[in-house]
């Protein structure tokens, strides 16, 4: 593609003389302006596609995939069977969940309380999760907290909470909110601050009791092993009984996920334009170049070198900083995300300054998660502005005419 020649001269230019030393600084520039653009726009969307991903995997982790409500009729036996015959990946646990308010000696609180048995809310958790307590001792009149609402109410495995709910009792008083007292027999850290701080499960029987339901009133909560697959399946359930009320976790999250996917591409956009701006800087050291090497191309074409040879040359020299730069941008931008959480652990002791507070960020530390085809694009776009860049200077080389290059010589 290049000849020998050509790649010659190419190197000649990326090693100005002495007295060229303003062409070099340009090149410099250039070069770190490319690499800091892609090195930023591959960080960049590894945490957002680290931070999209680790959210869904959250969600899905508590969250059940697709959620059965009795609306005009009760979800019965007959249609459990249903499920149990045709959907063999599928799991599904009766449930109910309501508003309350959590109350301890010291602090009250509102939150979102799951009434749930026991060997479904131990199938839900990953062993790590539960950081103190056990699972067995999940009885009637027993609660399993968040460690960050442990924290903010001030209460331990042992100490007694009142859970008051959204369901009135009648008293010689009038309405009052019916409240129950339970003992905290476990925390769990899910690593989603939002579920840590505000979700408490009960049993289901206890649920029922505190919000004053029947049997008849519960939910029905699906899991399933390709959760991506809700929406299909929520539709086969849909036709099997319209009376009921179906919606999945991509319903109930369909905004958030929504913007997600907005902001990462408007961030794309935005980020580009650093690696528009550095290719510029390719454009005006190629042209000061051209300009400085007047004489030297028209002597090269007196002796019989092509202008397309000349052009090419002067194009393999843009071409070889923004592919450089492009390469090293990579590098140091997959380095960057494989050891973010570390980065930022650092600098946080550094400056003592919570880079990722995590009642901003829903998470507990930073994620990120490289997507070798988003670097692809980003590399492919990267070089495709690099050869705009490098090709319109050396376009202009056609344009010299070699006697008005050597009149004064």
């Amino acid at each position: 593609m290049f000849t020998k020649v050509e790649r010659l001269i190419s190197l000649r230019n990326l090693k100005p003389k002495r007295k060229e030393g303003f062409l070099k600084v340009i090149s410099i520039f250039s070069f770190l302006g490319i690499m800091l653009g892609v090195a930023i726009l591959i960080i960049v969307m590894s945490v957002m596609n680290g931070f999209r991903t680790d959210l869904t995997n959250k969600i899905l982790g508590l969250n059940p995939h697709i959620i059965v409500q009795p609306n005009t009729s009760i979800i019965d036996n007959n249609f459990k069977d249903h499920l149990k015959k045709n959907y063999l990946n599928l799991d599904f646990y009766d449930s109910y969940s309501g508003e309350g308010i959590i109350i301890s000696a010291n602090n009250a609180k509102g939150i979102l309380v799951k009434g749930l048995n026991k060997n479904n809310l131990k199938s839900l958790f990953v062993k790590n999760d539960l950081i103190n307590g056990n699972f067995e001792n999940y009885k009637k009149g027993t609660a399993i907290i968040g460690a960050e609402l442990s924290y903010t109410l001030g209460a331990k495995v042992g100490d007694k909470i009142t859970i008051m709910s959204s369901a009135f009792m009648n008293t010689p008083l009038g309405g009052l909110p019916k409240q129950e007292t339970f003992k905290i027999i476990g925390l769990f850290n899910s690593g989603f601050y939002e579920f840590d701080q505000n979700l408490i499960f009960i049993t289901l029987n206890d649920a029922i009791s505190l919000f004053d339901i029947t049997e008849d009133d519960t939910y029905l909560e699906l899991y399933l092993k390709q959760p991506f697959q809700a929406n299909t399946i929520k539709k086969e359930i849909k036709k099997f009984n319209e009376d009921y009320y179906i919606y999945t976790w991509s319903d109930l999250n369909k905004s958030f996920f929504s913007a997600l996917k907005v902001e990462r591409n408007v961030m794309f956009i935005i980020l580009t334009l650093i690696i528009i701006v550095a290719a510029f800087n390719i454009i005006s050291g190629l042209t000061i170049l051209i300009k400085n090497k007047t004489k030297e191309i028209a002597i090269l074409k007196t002796l019989g070198l092509s202008s397309l040879s000349i052009k090419k040359s002067f194009f393999l020299t843009g071409f070889t900083i923004g592919f450089s730069a492009t390469i090293a941008g990579v590098i140091l931008g997959v380095i960057f995300s494989l050891y973010i959480e570390n980065i930022r652990i650092f600098l946080s002791l550094v400056f003592n300054w919570n880079i990722f507070p995590p009642d901003v960020y829903f998470l507990t530390k930073m994620p990120s998660e490289i997507n070798f085809v988003s670097i692809f694009i980003i590399f492919i776009f990267s070089l495709l502005i690099t050869c705009l860049a490098s090709y319109f200077p050396a376009r202009s080389i056609s344009k010299m005419k070699t006697t008005d290059a050597l009149k004064y010589e």
